[in-house]
């Protein structure tokens, strides 16, 4: 596929930048009987696709295994929705500078993915955008152990995405996981991208 048309069925896949989508999260059935109650939590996520010729992919980091929550677990750039940021999408651009060195200059925001909700009690609005193929990675050595690229193409076969199946919470539930050389990709972050590949496959009618 041309950069051209990759970032047209991306665009396609997106709700827009000016109107955060609301609605309720989209795998709120996945968590019912596990949450704390209260409001979740604003957080937003950089889904960063680079447009190389050849072949696209996705910018994701390995957080430090000293960190708190999540040690050692593949992610996005993103964090928590903070009073400064004047949108999610800025509270998703803001964490990928401070972790990866992604300058305004290097990124272009295209929109929102679907929201999700996570078991820490988190509603995460992802927002997809495209990052300049020069951009290099400068990763925070107190929260990003190291950032790496994972082709667009194997993260959009159904075939490399395994749907593992467990009893918690008094129901069947099941955790979503892609593995890719040493990475393994699951949870939250292997969610978002499988919301991304469904909204792609929708919104191009099956053409990604």
């Amino acid at each position: 596929m041309r950069p051209s048309a990759l970032v047209e069925s991306l665009r396609l896949a997106t709700h827009p930048l000016d109107t955060p989508p609301a609605g309720e999260p989209w795998n709120l059935h996945e968590l019912e009987g596990l949450l704390s109650p209260g409001e979740p939590k604003s957080a937003a996520v950089l889904v960063g696709v680079t447009a190389y010729a050849d072949a696209p992919s996705v910018l994701l980091t390995r957080r430090h295994d000293g960190l708190r929550n999540h040690a050692g677990q593949v992610s996005f750039p993103g964090g928590r929705v903070e009073a400064i940021d004047r949108s999610p999408a800025d509270a998703a651009l803001r964490e990928a500078k401070e972790e990866v060195g992604l300058q305004a200059g290097q990124v272009t925001a295209l929109g929102y993915l679907d929201p999700m909700l996570t078991i820490t009690g988190f509603r995460v609005l992802p927002l997809l955008a495209l990052i300049d193929p020069g951009f290099v990675p400068k990763p925070d050595p107190g929260e990003v152990a190291e950032a790496f690229e994972v082709p667009l193409d194997l993260l959009m076969d159904p075939a490399t995405l395994d749907r593992i199946e467990l009893q918690f919470g008094g129901r069947t539930r099941h955790v979503l996981q892609y593995r890719y050389e040493q990475q393994r990709i699951w949870g939250v972050t292997a969610s978002i991208l499988f919301n991304l590949r469904e909204r792609l496959a929708s919104a191009n009618h099956g053409r990604i």
